[in-house]
C-alpha cells in the first residue's frame, strides 16, 4: 500500500510563496509522473504542474513563470514552489503520483490560502 502526504500549505499574503512537500512511502513502485492539481473554492480539480520521471516539465497557463515543481524519483518526493500568489491560487493542492502502470497514487490535499 502506498501513502502520499503533502505539507506545507498555509495562509500566505498576495505576493508571496510558499512551497509544498509531497512524499510517497510504503509499498515501492517506479514512477512514471509526478503531478501537483489545484481546486479552487467551488471549482472542480485542475492540474497545475506535472513532473516525468525523465525530467519533462508542464504547468498551466495560470501558473507559468510563477510555479516550479521539482522532485526526486528516489526519495519519491516532489515540490511545488509557488511564488507570486495571488487569492485566485487559493484552494487545496494534491498531489499525485503515476507509477509506470500509470495506476494513481492520491495525497489528501494540502490547503492554500492566498489573503488580498
Amino acid at each position: 500500500q502506498v501513502h502520499v502526504v503533502e505539507t506545507g500549505g498555509g495562509l500566505v499574503q498576495a505576493g508571496g510563496s510558499l512551497t509544498l512537500t509531497c512524499a510517497a512511502s510504503g509499498s515501492d513502485f517506479r514512477i512514471n509522473n509526478m503531478n501537483w492539481h489545484h481546486q479552487a473554492p467551488g471549482k472542480q480539480r485542475e492540474l497545475v504542474a506535472s513532473l516525468t520521471a525523465s525530467g519533462e516539465t508542464y504547468y498551466a497557463d495560470s501558473v507559468k513563470g510563477r510555479f516550479t515543481i521539482s522532485g526526486d524519483n528516489a526519495e519519491k518526493t516532489v515540490y511545488l514552489q509557488m511564488t507570486s500568489l495571488n487569492p485566485e491560487d487559493t484552494g487545496v493542492y494534491t498531489c499525485l503520483f503515476a507509477d509506470d502502470m500509470l495506476v494513481p497514487y492520491w495525497g489528501q490535499g494540502t490547503q492554500v490560502t492566498v489573503s488580498s
